[in-house]
């Protein structure tokens, strides 16, 4: 049949000529379009993601990774000889440990050196896209923490993603520039009994050293921010950066209309309550126009700040007083015992990844800033911990400190997930099938190329920080069946709950289900937890994780408190424009909180000890409080009996703020290295 189209009449023509109309069906067209979209992604992300050689080199020159260059190899029964010398040995190179070796070293006179578990990331190109820092969690570059079973939450072990990585977490984290209530701080200072310098914590006092540190960019935008009161030459950029999407952007008007105040700095003296834009470390900014779409621009990175890219710069590496060392894994501080009743600091052993011992020994002073898992493990290992448990691993006693370890505390957030109608959402980053490529391979190029769009999401777009009391935003005669809960803030304008909208959603961080559709997700934050726990050691082994026992929910008032969260998000979806976002024909499907007024507060209850996890947020594990209260450091961060021991991450928080906690470590290491240098000289 001449000019025929059909099937058939393919087929029956001979040769070349057959192939060719076979080739310009469309069912031919369409798959060779597919693997052209296929080849062309695995060929835009094998280069995207192929590391720099060059780079990598230029890393490795700065960076110290033959740790026979940093200590002494340690061989076996063999001490008898002096290692290494520095003036300040600093144990741990993440979101402090970076902090405290840029600013010690600004001394000439001090030669520091700084031990990290991990390695640089800088090597990969998509380590600074701010919407992937997840992608290290499970991996070598993650210390993949899991707690014990949680018998108050659903029975389950709970996942505790930790970087392992120059810059620590601030390298994972949600970038999100929060450093809690003023009164968080006041009541730090007030737990220290009027210690010698307690004060110096109180937020008057403390408040410069986040000024010292902060770079606040200003936007014509948002002239509610008063930028006299950042920042405006510190090594951290920090400002209202990022992609944000039509439903978070949905989010801010709703809790407006529901009663929440709109705060446009949540960072200043009058206090964090209210509804805002997340300020981000990064480099894309945004503005909403008056129909809420975003309109983003960006600055020349477009890319995540972590300590490491704000302090350790090529300047700083350069220096010659200053040694950093990856890939060594600290397994003891070193101690001067001749005199038992005046312990001293003396150096610090580390290991490669072969295991090989070497030791450096610390002329000054020893540094732990190994984060509030870590810290304490390393602590209890040297013999610095509560003497019962250290007898019963046969580690010698130097302080006897119960504290070590003790009154861990963390935030928890429980996830609600809601069908987007907007179909705005960026679940895509998952992608999982056809469509979800597409539109990954199209914010790949647009980031590449531009440094815009999805990719420049920090997820948690926009939070709400709210009293669970606030008649306002609970008025009696709607909230009166649910139990109002204890009051556990710090002060009467400080919050007790988040609620942060994201423009996607995921279960088990990103590793369960993830959907095809347009979703976007309302995260409810325990801030003030009343329950507390533990980490304990495992074995003698350093590489052996240790015990970590958060004691979820031992506490009744805290699942009280997250009920009215979830009553509020409930409330909340229905409240427009964000009501108008909210595709109802998700109701009833699996994954989705559609029903959350439908269920009673027993159902409620359960949901939430199922589904609540950790926001990655421990801290308060060798706290800064008097002796007689479980402390272990003074408000100088000296480890008690041990003088030239110090601390300085989220183990010290005396308890936890109500706010996110990469801004008070980065604030507290600026502190430590004041007092370190200030102390350096007296001696």
């Amino acid at each position: 049949m001449a000019g025929g189209s059909s099937t058939s009449s393919i087929v029956s023509q001979p040769g070349f000529a057959s192939v060719v109309a076979l080739a310009r069906s469309p069912a031919a067209l369409k798959a060779f379009r597919t693997a052209g979209l296929l080849a062309g992604l695995w060929f835009f992300l094998t280069f995207w993601h192929k590391k720099d050689p060059k780079k990598a080199k230029k890393l490795e020159s700065k960076l110290v990774t033959d740790l026979s260059k940093v200590g002494r190899r340690v061989k076996q029964d063999e001490y008898g000889y002096d290692p290494d010398e520095y003036d300040v040995v600093i144990v741990g190179g993440g979101t402090g440990g970076c902090v405290l070796a840029a600013r010690l070293s600004e001394d000439p006179t001090i030669r520091v050196l700084l031990l990290e578990a991990g390695r640089s990331n800088l090597d990969d190109p998509v380590a600074l896209v701010p919407a992937v820092g997840t992608r290290t969690f499970r991996t070598p570059l993650d210390f993949n923490f899991w707690t014990e079973e949680q018998k108050n939450a659903d029975g389950r072990k709970r996942y505790w993603p930790r970087a392992k990585i120059l810059g620590g977490c601030t390298n994972t984290n949600a970038n999100c520039y929060h450093f809690g209530a003023p009164s968080d701080y006041d009541e730090w200072a007030q737990l220290q009994k009027n210690q010698e310098g307690a004060e110096a914590w109180s937020y008057k006092e403390f408040l410069p050293y986040f000024g010292k540190f902060e770079k606040f960019t200003p936007s014509k935008d948002y002239p509610g921010v008063d930028a006299s009161q950042r920042g405006s030459s510190g090594p951290v950029d920090i400002g209202y950066f990022g992609h944000l999407s039509h439903s978070p952007g949905a989010f801010i008007k709703a809790c407006i209309n529901a009663g929440i105040p709109h705060n446009p700095d949540v960072n200043t003296a009058q206090g964090t309550l209210g509804v805002t834009k997340c300020v981000v470390l990064g480099a894309v900014h945004f503005q909403i126009t008056d129909r809420d779409e975003p309109v983003t621009y960006i600055d020349s990175k477009g890319q995540r700040v972590t300590t490491e890219t704000a302090y350790l710069t090529p300047t700083v590496l350069a220096r010659p007083n200053l040694t950093v060392a990856t890939k060594a894994y600290v397994t003891r501080v070193l101690f001067d015992t001749k005199d038992a009743s005046k312990p001293r600091a003396v150096g610090v052993e580390f290991a490669d990844s072969t295991g090989a011992k070497y030791q450096v020994k610390a002329r000054k002073e020893v540094v732990v800033a190994a984060g509030a898992v870590s810290t304490p493990q390393i602590l209890m290992l040297s013999g610095v911990g509560l003497a019962e448990h250290l007898s019963d691993f046969r580690i010698p006693v130097v302080a006897d400190l119960p504290g070590v370890g003790s009154h861990l505390m963390d935030h928890l957030v429980v996830d609600w997930h809601f069908k987007d109608k907007s179909k705005t959402g960026i679940n895509f980053l998952r992608a999982k099938n056809f469509s979800q490529k597409v539109q990954l391979t199209t914010a790949l190029v647009q980031y590449k190329l531009t440094r815009k769009g999805p990719l420049t999401s920090n997820i948690a777009e926009v939070a709400a920080f709210v009293r669970a009391d606030d008649p306002r935003v609970f008025p009696e005669n709607k909230y009166s069946q649910t139990a109002l809960p204890e009051d556990t803030s710090s002060g009467k304008n400080a919050p007790h709950l988040e609620i942060f909208g994201s423009p996607m959603i995921y279960e088990d961080f990103g590793f369960g289900w993830t959907p095809l559709e347009s979703h976007f997700g309302l995260h409810t934050v325990l801030l003030r937890p009343k329950s507390t726990g533990q980490i304990r050691l495992r074995s003698t082994n350093p590489e052996d994780p240790p015990i970590i026992d958060p004691n979820y929910f031992t506490d009744p008032n805290d699942v009280k408190t997250l009920i009215r969260g979830a009553r509020l998000v409930q409330d909340l979806v229905k409240v427009e424009p964000l009501a108008s976002v909210v595709d109802h024909t998700g109701d009833g499907s699996p994954g989705t909180h559609h029903h959350l007024h439908t269920v009673t507060d027993k159902e409620l209850e359960k949901l939430i000890l199922e589904r609540a996890e950790t926001l990655y947020h421990p801290c308060c594990s060798a706290r800064m409080a008097p002796l007689e209260d479980g402390g272990v450091v003074d408000p100088q961060l000296r480890v008690y009996g041990i003088p030239n021991l110090r601390i300085a991450d989220a183990s010290v928080f005396p308890t936890i703020i109500s706010g996110h906690t990469a801004a008070p470590v980065i604030a507290i290491a600026e502190k430590a290295a004041d007092l370190i240098k200030a102390a350096v000289k007296q001696t």
